[in-house]
């Protein structure tokens, strides 16, 4: 191990460090971001595409069957009406400490480690979850099924972290579709397999997509922007050159230089503004003010540090007022569908099944016009007007649902809803990554995602609690608030991140929270 104290450079490395400098200066160096434009979109990236998107789909299922599998389970075994809800509550319990526990892992061990222990543990308890015996296991492994689903985050980072500034909003929308075609494939298999098979075998045949994870998790790259981070520059080389090989390309000339190694030479030469990427692998000196190999409550710190508080708090309000809305509008569909007048629980539990069925495939499709939406808006009028529009679109859509309307007219305006809330919670997941640095942003969107299923494990007693007991306008109420503020949250938002390099470092960030 190398003891990480200030480094007196030698004349050869001060010498060299002048030379690099040099080069840099007269356009011989180049950055990850530099080459990931000359590398462009192609091949390489559909391939991670693919497989983060195999990701997406299997935790957009595991979500989904929440719908069915309660009523299904309260059923067979008899369960109070808690009960059933507690079936909900812990899953997102678990993704609770999740979204926290992998962004951190995924932050100081790698973006590949972080994904393979999620993988890991969604794959083997949602399998397991089939064969419960009980209420009390069934609890518990579907907790650890929430544990795993947590780390959604380190996939979509990995994946942003492979594609071109110019064309990243546009390809994170099409990541983003993967969760609409697990909802639709999700919705159509419960449709299928619940009245001929039963819950078991939808248990267990939705935990099928994360195993493909694991089966392919050998083929995966680590970040290269993670490497250079770490000081790892011939593996993030060879990633490069991987790239450059499969998608016909090459790598642009000069020497490779990152924000870690800036941060370096800034410190022990302060004029300097570059300095080569070295190969050497035993490059690890971290400076102050930049993260590496720290722990949680450490990375916190950083994230609630003068340049990032502000986003920070307010990305924690989006993604809480995001998941509220978005799982709330799912269980409103079932709830206000066919319901015009408010009946005793009684009468609303003897309703078929299949309506339910029914109900949720056909509002999984208001998610199509969604997505198509996020990807003309989200290039064109940028990420925060975008958000805000749509929230706003989002509280005119609900509003009239205050009052006892046709069927028909309900199912219109929640399908609009569906739709806003859908651009809304695309966008966020885009936004979020970008206004993070690569040293902390995994464990960024990590938090914001578990502050945001707080709002999901809220939201049943919104969508459910109040509807069931007569309090359809409180209900509804409550959505169009928050979405307001969430609305008013991303106004304030301090960074535009539309066509921006991502950043390595806190210090490297280009804007202050402050301003």
């Amino acid at each position: 191990m190398i003891k990480k104290t200030k480094r007196e450079d030698p004349p050869y490395f001060t010498f060299l460090s002048a030379q690099n400098k040099m080069m840099v200066d007269e356009g011989g160096g180049y950055t990850v971001d530099d080459a990931l434009v000359a590398l462009g979109f192609g091949k390489f990236q559909i391939l991670v595409l693919v497989y983060a998107g195999i990701g997406w789909i299997s935790e957009a299922m595991e979500m989904m069957l929440l719908s069915f599998v309660g009523p299904a389970v309260e059923s067979a075994w008899n369960l109070s009406s808690h009960e059933e809800s507690f079936i909900t509550s812990v899953v997102f319990a678990g993704m609770l400490i999740g979204a926290y526990s992998w962004g951190i892992v995924a932050d100081q061990h790698g973006r590949r480690k972080g994904f393979l222990i999620t993988a890991t543990v969604t794959a083997t308890a949602g399998f397991l979850s089939s064969f419960a015996p009980n209420y009390i296991s069934l609890i518990l492994l579907r907790s650890l099924v929430g544990l795993g689903l947590g780390g959604g985050p380190v996939l979509s980072s990995w994946f942003l972290e492979f594609v071109p500034a110019p064309n990243r909003g546009t390809w994170m929308v099409v990541f983003s579709a993967f969760w609409t075609v697990g909802t639709i494939f999700e919705a159509s298999l419960a449709w299928i397999v619940m009245p001929k098979l039963g819950w078991r075998w939808l248990l267990g045949l939705s935990s099928l997509p994360t195993s493909f994870l694991l089966l392919f998790y050998k083929m995966t790259p680590e970040s290269p922007r993670y490497l250079c981070l770490k000081g790892r520059t011939t593996d993030a080389i060879n990633v490069l050159e991987t790239i450059a090989r499969l998608n016909g390309t090459k790598l642009p000339s000069g020497v490779l230089i990152s924000d870690h190694q800036i941060e370096l030479q800034t410190i022990d030469n302060p004029s300097e503004d570059t300095v080569l990427l070295s190969p050497r692998k035993n490059e690890d000196e971290t400076p102050k003010g930049m993260v590496s190999n720290i722990g949680g409550i450490s990375s916190l710190q950083v994230l609630l540090s003068p340049k990032l508080t502000k986003s920070t708090l307010l990305l924690w309000a989006v993604f809480f007022g995001n998941a509220f809305s978005y799982y709330g509008l799912v269980l409103l569909t079932s709830e206000l569908n066919g319901h015009s007048k408010c009946m005793p629980h009684k009468l609303q539990t003897e309703k078929p099944r299949d309506v339910s069925y029914k109900g949720v495939f056909i509002a999984s499709f208001a998610e199509l016009p969604g997505l198509l939406l996020s990807a003309v808006a989200v290039d064109k009028l940028g990420r925060k007007l975008s958000m805000s529009s749509m929230f706003f679109m989002c509280c005119i859509f609900l509003l009239p649902l205050i009052f006892y309307l046709p069927e028909s007219l309900t199912t219109s305006l929640l399908f609009g809803a569906r739709v806003c809330i859908t651009v809304t919670f695309t966008i966020v997941y885009i936004y979020a990554p970008e206004i993070y640095p690569t040293s902390v942003r995994t464990t960024g969107v990590g938090i914001a995602s578990s502050v945001g299923r707080i709002g999901g494990m809220l939201c049943p007693l919104v969508a459910v609690g109040l509807v069931h007991g007569c309090h359809q306008t409180i209900a509804v109420l409550l959505f169009v608030i928050v979405a307001l503020v969430s609305g008013i949250c991303v106004m304030f938002f301090p960074v535009e991140t539309m066509g921006q390099e991502l950043q390595d470092t806190v210090s490297s960030l280009k804007h202050t929270d402050n301003v």
